[in-house]
């Protein structure tokens, strides 16, 4: 292959090098120089150009990549027209994408000039998705490295495992203290989880977390015609002999591995019961937050074994994600069981609603609300009380005089209730575990509220969100740990952190409430005479 400058008409049957652009003229990279395009860099005064010429014993780009794409092209995949040396590879059906890594390897490795990129392998992909490229870096390549790259690809190199289990079985094990609720999410989660292989619940159990109720419920799945079956313990698989594995060996299955290098994920289980594949699902299976069941899951429902070497392979890349529910070290001692709590209280608001007067200036029993809110937090086992004020500050500070309460001022107040999130929680000292935002207009919050929230706010236990809750409605005061301190500075506007809540659903605590202390903001003049009447 020559390349280098010439003149417009010693260039005719190369090919550009770069974009030329002089005047008028516009001359892309890739163009085929012809007698039009002679005649067009002549009229330009262009005096040379840079191509690139094919010699014999060569094949284009195009040509190239496209030979090099149907080589590895297996069942389930296939290749669009390759166009400036890039020939793309597209899934041709709902699968999992299964590589042969060596061969990949292989033609990466034939010259530089060829470069093909594929993605993970075991990926699950969905019909039309993009898999794999093959690109050529030059304009064109010696026809014998083309060969060699056809070579070692070898046979289907790239193949859609199509997706063959269909009918999938659920046992959910009990004890006290797990809420029917987690189980319902969990049924949930696991079907939207199957929903894109085709596959379905066909049956779901719950049985006592025994050996023998769980070994029975897994065999009558399995006589339901169940071609894979999940079980999800109320308690970790902690051991090779605990619950889980033992009813799969009572029923004359076996326990093929136990744990795997993939966070979350670690505790899953896989065994088998006369043919079927039996799945113990790590707690974190219980989430739709990808984990390292979701890797092993879409794998069995594609029909592709998962051996105990693959599964130990699965160490790099296999850390995913930090899981919040999970205790952390502590570079200070404990204080109170890791509930030293701040209380922040947001009195920085306009009282738009109020039509004029500040609500929080509102007297309720003879007492400002601001005042009321204040006294209750500072007569809680909260260690500390940061006011946030903005909105007539002056006046609302005045309100608090003499109370042992921490002042920060707000600015940005006029932007929304998110600033003043922000305001407080940067104000919360550092040795602080968490802290429990107030509402300067809900004068029903009570120090016993407060208690009640601090007391179930337990790192070590996963318990690192607490809300208050009602006929299944969730309220205020809402206690949160520091680590999501981060994420609550990332507020935004006049809303509140109520999709923090639900996004971390797992690390919520719920605490009962009656009555409408959690609910009753006020917000309006209608409001604060209803609660004078009250």
């Amino acid at each position: 292959m020559k390349f280098g400058p010439a003149s417009p008409t010693d260039a005719i049957g190369g090919v550009t090098v770069h974009t030329l652009r002089q005047g008028s003229l516009v001359l892309k990279k890739g163009t085929t120089i012809g007698p039009a395009e002679v005649e067009a860099l002549n009229k330009a005064a262009v005096a040379e150009v840079v191509v690139v010429r094919l010699e014999a014993g060569d094949v284009s780009e195009d040509v190239a990549a496209a030979s090099i794409a149907q080589a590895v092209t297996g069942d389930g995949i296939h290749v669009e027209r390759a166009f400036t040396g890039r020939a793309n590879l597209f899934a041709g059906r709902a699968g999992v994408l299964v590589i042969d890594r060596a061969a990949v390897d292989r033609i990466n490795a034939v010259d530089e000039a060829i470069t093909f990129a594929t993605l993970s392998a075991y990926k699950p992909v969905v019909e039309g998705e993009m898999v794999a490229t093959v690109k050529l870096i030059p304009f064109g390549v010696e026809a014998k490295l083309r060969d060699a790259a056809v070579k070692a690809a070898g046979q289907s190199a790239l193949r859609i495992a199509p997706y063959t289990i269909k009918r999938v079985g659920v046992v959910s094990t009990l004890l006290p203290g797990l809420a029917p609720k987690v189980v319902e999410k969990t049924l949930r989660v696991t079907a939207e989880r199957l929903a894109p292989a085709g596959a379905a619940i066909i049956a779901e159990r719950r049985v006592e977390h025994e050996e023998a109720a769980l070994a029975a419920a897994i065999k009558e799945l399995l006589a339901l015609g169940a071609e894979l079956v999940i079980v999800f313990g109320a308690s970790a698989i902690a051991d090779r002999r605990d619950v889980i594995p033992a009813a799969i060996t009572e029923i004359g299955g076996a326990v093929e591995h136990f744990g795997m290098p993939v966070d979350p994920g670690n505790l899953l289980l896989i065994g088998s019961a006369g043919g079927v594949p039996v799945l113990g699902a790590p707690g974190c299976a219980r989430s739709p937050v990808e984990n390292g069941f979701d890797w092993v899951l879409m794998r069995l429902l594609a029909g592709l074994k998962v051996t105990r070497a693959e599964l130990t392979g699965m160490g790099v890349g296999g850390l995913l994600m930090e899981i919040v529910t999970r205790p952390q070290p502590r570079t200070k001692p404990d204080i109170e069981g890791n509930r030293n709590v701040a209380a922040v209280i947001l009195a920085a608001g306009r009282s738009t609603r109020m039509g004029g007067p500040n609500k929080l200036l509102a007297e309720l029993d003879g007492k400002k609300l601001v005042r009321i809110a204040a006294e209750q937090a500072l007569a809680s086992k909260a260690s500390e009380v940061v006011v946030v004020t903005g909105h007539q500050a002056e006046l609302v500070e005045k309100a608090l005089a003499g109370l042992k309460v921490r002042f920060v001022r707000n600015p940005e107040f006029a932007g929304g209730l998110a600033s003043s999130v922000k305001a407080g929680i940067a104000a919360v000292p550092d040795n602080a575990d968490g802290a429990v935002i107030c509402l300067g207009d809900m004068p029903l919050i009570s120090a016993d509220l407060i208690d009640r929230l601090v007391e179930a706010f337990a790192p070590d236990r996963g318990n690192l969100i607490v809300v208050p809750v009602a006929d299944g409605r969730r309220g205020n005061p809402v206690l949160w740990s520091r680590r999501f301190f981060n994420e609550l500075m990332t507020l935004d506007g006049d809303i509140g952190a109520r999709h923090l809540i639900a996004k971390h659903a797992e690390a919520v605590a719920e605490v009962p409430v009656e009555g409408q202390s959690a609910f009753l903001d006020i917000d309006t003049p209608q409001a604060l005479e209803a609660a004078r009447r009250s």
